[in-house]
């Protein structure tokens, strides 16, 4: 046939009905391998293992039922004491004529996959090496009192900062560097990065940063990256001047002892600072975790507050008891009441955001029998708090004073009073833990 590629099997067994080895038949690919001892002994006999076995007893039960069997692959064990893999298929002769099993070896296959297994594990422990690698920069880049940042090499933007960077300088990740540099200093910075792409590095540059030009002494090396190569700046105050957030370091400790939430963003909302009622109500553990994150991330509903507090800000330079709530790490969702204020009238820079923890004022009840004064405090929440939650304020203030009617009737009794509001004991006890009411009071202390 023209075209065709035919190849030859690498063993050919004859056997009769039974299995048993009639004639051995091998190609140049086993290596001249003898196999005349096989004449006369079982096939199941040349191959490793109880389950090599079966399978041989299964090809040939099924060769002579339907007249081929399916391809099963068996460790053939050779008169030289030699082990193979093999593929093989039996196919019945016709009549009493017996059958012939056709095997190919598998050889190469299985030295393949023994390379392609050695290969998959010298790349996990080059990743592990490498994961391993990263973690110690990352550790490094984090705890540095350096500042550092790494910036695409053609615009010259902030991809990632370290915690010192983000809160000396006020530099966040998706900031462009060059409109920072004071303008007598451009073509030198310039220069500096054409003879680092050429070196991989080079000797540091003093150069002026900010809007106050606080003179700065500038490292700058060339690392590759999945993205491509970047430019890692180590930037070192050389002078006393420092940028405008660190120009008052004596508030430092106020700040940090402040019972309430309070961070630095910049105009975006990404954090710069934050203090430990901040890191708690966010729960998370070091302030290197908030650095650089969007407040957005646990502060009001995604999407939707956040871009209302800062066009807010952006509109009148301050915001004063903004009602919202802030989802910490582990799910718990605290009421709050935001104040912020921009560093300039114009262009600013950075705000300043108060974030204070309301949720036990608003959960306290009002004094019993004063549904009025609860719905008129509720009522002046409006404009301040979203309309579901101040409906739900509404419900629980009504359902309270329900209650503590029902009680008072009751002269304290539960059980009576469940009946009187149509509800079980049992919801009614839900109801009073969720209110608070039910510890030792003296209008719900008596029991059935």
């Amino acid at each position: 046939m023209s075209g065709a590629i035919v190849t030859q099997p690498d063993l050919t067994l004859l056997l009769d009905l039974d299995g048993v080895i009639r004639r051995a038949t091998t190609s140049t690919n086993l290596g001249g391998e003898d196999t005349a001892e096989w004449v006369g002994r079982a096939w199941t006999e040349t191959v490793v293992g109880e389950l090599a076995g079966d399978k041989v007893r299964r090809m040939v039960a099924d060769a002579k039922r339907s007249g081929v069997s399916a391809f099963r692959q068996i460790n053939l064990r050779f008169p030289s004491g030699r082990e193979l893999p093999m593929e093989f298929t039996t196919v019945r002769l016709g009549g009493r004529e017996g059958l012939i099993a056709i095997g190919r070896s598998l050889q190469a296959v299985s030295e393949l996959q023994s390379r392609l297994i050695a290969a998959q594990q010298a790349r996990e422990q080059d990743y592990w090496k490498l994961r391993e690698v990263e973690t110690r920069y990352r550790l490094l880049f984090d705890a540095t009192q350096e500042a550092v940042l790494l910036l695409t090499v053609n615009h010259l933007r902030v991809v990632e900062a370290n915690p010192t960077a983000i809160r000396v300088l006020g530099f966040a990740p998706g900031w462009e560097f060059m409109p920072e540099v004071a303008e007598p200093d451009r073509d030198a910075f310039h220069a500096m990065l054409l003879r680092v792409r050429e070196q991989g590095r080079t000797p540091g540059i003093m150069i002026h940063l900010g809007p106050n030009r606080a003179p700065y002494m500038v490292r700058a090396s060339l690392i590759s990256g999945e993205a491509g190569p970047a430019v890692l700046l180590q930037l070192a105050a050389a002078g006393p001047a420092l940028p405008a957030l660190e120009a008052a370091p004596a508030a430092e400790p106020l700040i940090e002892r402040l019972p309430d939430a309070f961070v630095v963003t910049d105009p975006d909302g990404t954090i710069r600072r934050a203090n430990g009622s901040f890191l708690g109500i966010a729960q998370i553990g070091a302030e290197g975790g908030v650095l650089g994150e969007p407040l957005g991330r646990w502060l009001g509903m995604p999407g939707a507050d956040m871009p209302a507090l800062l066009a807010a800000v952006q509109r009148h330079r301050s915001v004063h008891l903004f009602a919202t709530r802030m989802t910490g790490e582990l799910g718990t969702v605290t009421e709050v009441e935001v104040s912020a204020v921009a560093d300039h009238d114009t262009r600013p820079r950075a705000l300043a955001v108060l974030i204070r923890d309301v949720g036990r004022r608003l959960a306290s009840p009002a004094a019993p029998g004063d549904l009025a004064a609860a719905l008129t405090a509720i009522a002046g929440q409006v404009g301040q708090r979203p309309l579901l939650q101040l409906v739900r304020d509404t419900t629980a203030a009504v359902e309270r004073h329900y209650i503590e009617a029902a009680l008072a009737l009751a002269g304290g009794n539960r059980t009576a009073a469940a009946e009187l509001l149509g509800l079980s004991r049992q919801s009614l006890y839900v109801k009073l833990n969720r209110y608070g009411m039910d510890g030792p009071a003296e209008h719900v202390a008596a029991d059935d």
